[in-house]
């Protein structure tokens, strides 16, 4: 299977340093990062390991379910995947994910909102990035559109 690529190049400490992360395989983008801007609530247009974190499980998981739902009896008309991934705290010094919240709205003709519901469930133990991310509570909130 395929190898995908990024890189950060940073300077500076943690709370006054700041570097760039580049999408090295797909040579999509470089983008900043800061920790400043990764801890506060508005990121002015700073990304942050989160919110990376996010889209790849946000992108994984739509690939999983869609592929369970059609094999499930579903048509995928449309899915929208959203994951929200919470910074905070580390009891134990420093930092950590405080959880991820998936949502998933989707039209699926041929599925009930049940089977539409357990299948959601299943592709989120199935998906990858899920599998990776095992030390930080997923949440998951799916319902047809």
């Amino acid at each position: 299977m395929a190898k995908r690529t990024a890189e950060t190049q940073w300077a500076g400490g943690l709370t006054d340093g700041k570097g760039t992360t580049t999408l090295v395989s797909s040579g999509l983008g470089t983008y900043d990062v800061s920790f400043p801007a990764r801890s506060r609530d508005n990121a002015e247009g700073v990304t942050s390991p989160e919110e990376l974190l996010g889209a790849a499980h946000s992108a994984c998981y739509s690939m999983q379910v869609s592929a369970m739902l059609t094999e499930a009896g579903g048509t995928v008309q449309s899915l929208t995947t959203t994951a929200e991934v919470g910074l905070g705290a580390d009891p134990a010094g420093g930092f950590k994910l405080t959880g991820i919240k998936l949502t998933v709205r989707a039209t699926v003709p041929g599925l009930t909102a049940e089977k539409f519901a357990e299948v959601a469930e299943q592709a989120k133990s199935a998906c990858p990035v899920s599998k990776a991310l095992t030390g930080v509570e997923i949440t998951l909130d799916a319902a047809l559109a």
